[in-house]
């Protein structure tokens, strides 16, 4: 096998995954569209802020990350749900505080694996925009968009890490259909900031990520290094009929069309955070709505000419705080797959093995995140879900390593995510039946509980 790639997109999982192969001698090249961040700034554009998890923490451990990375990531428990009379109640993620995500600034992070995969031997490669590929020759044409000029290289393998729009997989699409389709949530976003306090600190607890569920839309910050919090509004795109709000369709993108408009939703749905937004009509009137969509491909790869991985791959919401996390799992397991066919006449049966792993488990997560902005919009102030918790709890304390809670599973640990959507759906219906038409614990009929447990969950191991 030639060992010898070219990846397309310098963002987090492509820097992450040229430091990987770099490392292993391959011969890798990077190309992005974008200029350097370290020369003129981050140029990635509005992003939802990341959460650093122990699937993306191990990632970055494979490539000597982890230690810089950390030194920026702020510390969140779970979640601080901020009730509409102004009640504040924390939802721990974990047991103590060795089960947490960290808050990372997408930037900085990028920074980070640029540098290390310089490091390691990889040529980076900016303002390079991917213009069209001849698969059958092995040749990439990439653009610099500042004068025009046209750069023509012999790309042998390409990996697609440019993320949702991918250039990428436009050109492997146009050569052979990859099956492609895009589901959009009717929900779209919108980004805020809460600024330092005037001692420099943080203006709200700054060890949670911040939720204020409203039902059909809801409001949600997390803390960065520098004191800041960015804070990300999710509302209907449209108004949405039927919404409980008496004599409205309900707050939308649509319905709030001056910023004046966005003040008078927080005055009466999100009244604490208002104070801590300063600018929000100039945030509001300069940051357009973002949309947000899921991405599902029937294929991955061409053979041995070209994959797809991360967020080129399946793209995902972002509310279970994981599309970074498995995309630099992603990276991981492309290496693997590579290493262990190192003999093989090509790359295909690599790149066969990396999908038929990472594809089942991509779509479990997409399924999962999905499902987590209804019960974060919705739940997560609502007293059966908050009673299931409390059993979920119990149960874990009952059977632990038999019963393991969705998030701990999905978040703590590093089990495929087919596995833990599998494990969650059997654990929803012991909760549901166990908890239905109770008001608290005590009618739970324990010795049945315990029975189903046994006989329907077996003992669960983490990934080695």
């Amino acid at each position: 096998m030639s060992k010898s790639l070219t990846i397309v997109g310098a963002g987090l999982a492509g820097a992450l995954l040229a430091t990987l192969l770099a490392r292993r001698g391959w011969r890798v090249q990077v190309f992005e569209k974008r200029g350097d961040p370290r020369v003129k700034g981050y140029e990635g554009g509005r992003s939802i802020n990341l959460a650093l998890a122990e699937r993306g923490r191990h990632a970055l451990r494979q490539a000597d990350a982890d230690e810089a990375v950390m030194r920026q990531a702020v510390m969140m428990r779970g979640r601080m749900v901020h009730f509409l009379d102004g009640r504040l109640q924390l939802q721990r993620y974990g047991r103590d505080d060795s089960e947490v995500i960290w808050s990372v600034h997408r930037g900085d992070l990028n920074i980070t694996l640029l540098d290390l995969a310089e490091r390691a031997g990889a040529a980076l490669h900016f303002h390079r925009r991917l213009d069209g590929v001849d698969f059958d020759a092995g040749i990439a044409r990439f653009v610099d968009d500042r004068d025009g000029v046209r750069h023509e290289i012999e790309a042998g393998a390409l990996v697609g890490a440019d993320g949702a729009g991918s250039a990428l997989r436009a050109a492997m699409n146009a050569h052979a259909p990859l099956g492609e389709r895009s589901e959009f949530l009717d929900h779209g976003y919108k980004e805020l900031e809460i600024p330092p306090a005037p001692d420099g600190g943080f203006r709200i607890e700054p060890h949670a990520l911040h939720i204020w569920p409203r039902g059909h839309y809801m409001c949600i910050a997390l803390p960065n290094d520098e004191k800041t919090f960015t804070v990300t509004l999710f509302l209907p795109n449209a108004p949405l009929p039927n919404a409980p709000i008496p004599g409205q369709d309900g707050p939308s993108f649509a319905a709030l069309k001056t910023p004046d408009d966005a003040v008078a939703l927080f005055e009466r749905d999100f009244a604490d955070a208002l104070p801590l937004i300063p600018r929000l009509r100039a945030d509001w009137a300069k940051n357009p709505p973002g949309q947000l969509a899921t991405l599902y491909l029937d294929r991955w790869h061409l053979g041995g000419r070209a994959v797809l991985l991360g967020d080129a791959a399946h793209a995902m919401v972002p509310f279970h705080g994981q599309g970074m996390n498995c995309a630099f799992e992603d990276c991981v397991a492309l290496a693997r797959h590579l290493d262990a066919h190192a003999d093989a006449a090509d790359l295909a049966a690599a790149f066969a093995a990396f999908e038929d792993e990472r594809k089942p488990n991509a779509a479990a997560i997409q399924q999962m995140a999905l499902e987590n902005y209804l019960e974060m919009r919705d739940r997560v102030d609502d007293p059966d879900f908050l009673l299931q918790r409390e059993l979920e709890r119990a149960l874990q304390e009952r059977h632990p390593g038999r019963f393991v809670p969705h998030y701990t599973m999905v978040t703590f640990m590093r089990i495929p995510y087919a596995t833990a959507l599998a494990r969650s759906d059997i654990q929803r219906e012991i909760l549901v039946e166990a908890t239905r038409g109770l008001d608290s614990l005590d009618g739970v009929d324990w010795t049945a509980v315990d029975a189903r447990v046994n006989a329907r969950l077996a003992p669960l191991q983490d990934a080695a």
